[in-house]
Parts: C-alpha cells; sequence; structure tokens
C-alpha cells in the first residue's frame, strides 16, 4: 500500500469521525443539566426575558434543528460565539492552542527523554533494584493526583523553600511581555532579543513542566518495560543470544523492534495528557486551552464546550496520523492500513 492510499484512507475516515464527535458532544452538553440561559439573564429576569435569551441562542428549536444548524456552521469553520466571553470560540481557541502546546511539548517531552531510558534499563535487568525502584516510581506517578501534586509542589518550592515564582500565569507581572510572535513568551523572549522576558517565562515554566512530566513519564516508564521484556522473550532475541552476538548489539535489535509500539504508545499518551493538562493549568493559572475548557465546562458555556472537544478531537486524529507517518519512516516493510 502507497503511503498516498494510506493518507486517504485516513481522511475518509476522519470524515464520520468528526460527525460523530460533534454529534455526541452536542448531545452530551444539553443533557448535562446545564442551562445557560438562567446565567445571562441573572436572578431578577423575566420569564419574558428568558424566553427572548432562549430564542436568540436557538435554544427553543427541536435538537436536531439546533443540531443541524450548528453541523452547517462547523463546516463553514464557524465554531459559535462563547456566551460568557462575547467572542468566537474559534478565536479564542486559536490565541490559547499555543501556550497549551508549549507546556504539553516540554511536558511529554522531558517525560519521553527520562520515561523510555528508564523503562529500557529496568526491562534490561528485570527483578533486579533498579527494576524494582522504577516500579515504585512509575506506580507512585500513577496514583498521585495531578491537582494534589502541583499544588505540593506550589507550596513546598514557592511558598517553603522560595524557589520558584508565584503561579500566577507564564510570565511575572513585573516583565512586559514580549512581541507577539509566535504566541509563547519563551521563544518570542529569544526571537526578540527580550532575555528579561525569556528568563521569566522559563521559570514560570518550570513547576507546571516537571508537575506533566512526572505524570507523563510514570506511564512511559512502564508500558516501556513491558514492550521491552516482551521483545527480549522473542525468538528474533533469543536466536541472536545463540548466535553469540555482543549484548550492545542485542540491545540494539531490542531498542529497534520496541521503538514502533513505544512511538504508538507515547502518541495516545499524548492525547491522553490534554485533558489532564486542564488541571495543571487550572491550578498555574496558565490560561491555555486545557484551562478554557475547564472553565467553560464549570460555567456551563456549551459552544465554548462543543468548540474545545472538536478542537481534541481533531488533535488526536492529527498526532495519529503523525505516528503512524513516522512508524512508516522507521519501518517501511510494516503495513499501513
Amino acid at each position: 500500500m502507497t503511503f498516498q492510499r494510506f493518507l486517504l484512507r485516513r481522511a475518509l475516515m476522519v470524515i464520520p469521525l468528526m460527525i460523530g464527535v460533534v454529534f455526541i458532544t452536542f448531545m452530551l452538553v444539553r443533557i448535562g443539566g446545564l442551562d445557560p440561559v438562567g446565567r445571562l439573564a441573572g436572578p431578577t429576569a423575566t420569564q419574558a426575558e428568558f424566553d427572548s435569551i432562549r430564542n436568540n441562542l436557538g435554544l427553543d428549536q427541536p435538537l436536531w434543528k439546533q443540531f443541524s444548524i450548528y453541523l452547517g456552521n462547523v463546516v463553514r469553520g464557524d465554531l459559535g460565539e462563547s456566551w460568557l466571553s462575547n467572542r468566537s470560540v474559534l478565536t479564542d481557541i486559536k490565541e490559547r492552542a499555543v501556550i497549551s502546546l508549549e507546556l504539553l511539548f516540554w511536558g511529554v517531552g522531558i517525560g519521553a527523554l527520562v520515561g523510555v531510558p528508564v523503562g529500557l534499563r529496568a526491562a534490561f535487568r528485570p527483578n533486579g533494584r533498579f527494576d524494582q525502584f522504577t516500579r515504585v516510581l512509575s506506580l507512585f506517578g500513577f496514583s498521585i493526583p495531578t491537582y494534589w501534586l502541583a499544588l505540593v509542589m506550589i507550596f513546598v518550592f514557592f511558598y517553603l523553600l522560595g524557589w520558584s515564582p508565584p503561579a500566577i500565569g507564564r510570565m511575572s507581572l513585573l516583565v512586559t511581555p514580549p512581541d507577539m510572535i509566535t504566541g509563547s513568551y519563551l521563544i518570542d523572549g529569544v526571537l526578540t532579543a527580550r532575555w528579561d522576558a525569556a528568563r521569566s517565562a522559563a521559570s514560570q515554566l518550570i513547576l507546571p513542566v516537571i508537575c506533566l512530566a512526572i505524570v507523563s513519564a510514570a506511564p512511559i516508564i512502564k508500558q516501556t518495560r513491558a514492550i521491552a521484556i516482551e521483545v527480549l522473550s522473542s525468538d528474533t532475541v533469543r536466536y541472536a543470544h545463540a548466535c553469540g552476538l555482543p549484548e550492545r548489539n542485542v540491545r540494539k535489535l531490542v531498542l529497534r523492534n520496541s521503538a514502533v509500539p513505544i512511538l504508538t504508545y507515547i502518541g495516545t499518551e499524548v492525547t491522553g495528557l490534554v485533558g489532564t493538562m486542564s488541571l495543571i493549568e487550572y491550578v498555574f493559572a496558565w490560561g491555555g486551552l486545557g484551562q478554557y475548557g475547564l472553565n467553560a465546562i464549570i460555567s456551563g458555556d456549551f459552544t465554548a464546550v462543543q468548540g474545545y472537544v472538536l478542537v481534541l478531537a481533531v488533535f488526536s486524529v492529527l498526532v495519529f496520523i503523525v505516528i503512524d507517518f513516522v512508524v512508516y519512516l522507521i519501518e517501511p516493510r510494516s503495513e499501513l492500513s
């Protein structure tokens, strides 16, 4: 199968998947029990004002008609207007997407750089001291609540030790943000030679990145260890040992045969961490897409929730397409299906 045919098949799969995501999200936010009309009208509103707001929002229409109108708007690139911010949902998402991607890139990147080598080393010496230590460490990362970890790190490193700045966003209030180029204060500070802004942005990144790295590294360690142990017990590796290959060559063989499933798992981990990251963003007042979606859910902003979930679905699809492409580069003989 050619790679062009693979891309075509993935594109054809995306269309019904996106329609399904839009439909499920549309129905869930409407049967969730949150009514934005009461929040918008206020406690002193009359029944006529309630009816007027409901009519303006289109909530007096049957569900099937509301969905058809919303689906048509999505196809045109219109995700609606936030009922609380009175701004376009697409504009809000564009402004916050880079902010979350920056945190996700550093957190998952560091988590993978730590988790994969640690998991491989534990697999090469199973049941040893290092293996037992990493299993306890990964269990700790699995078990600890994300928001609690973030709060403890703020308490220890900011309040007790004074090593980190306060959790008040992406930059100190005493520093003027650099000119907007990419949306990342760290990168924009470097590109514009605003070293004070770059230092402030880097210092604000440390704690949330460490939190996300811990949360991401724990499952990566566990899964890498399990994959490598399975490869070590395969006929290929046993044959390599029987042929008397040096241990270094055997480990390279294990790494190569483990690369595809490890990479696939990391892609799955990236899509799953987007939801977890919303708690970290909320605690650190990060202002990214995760915090935006969480605030929308809490406030009952249906339009913003629908746009947020739709963007996450599109992001997940893109991640898996990229992973499939990288797998094809690593192992061209693999069947793209």
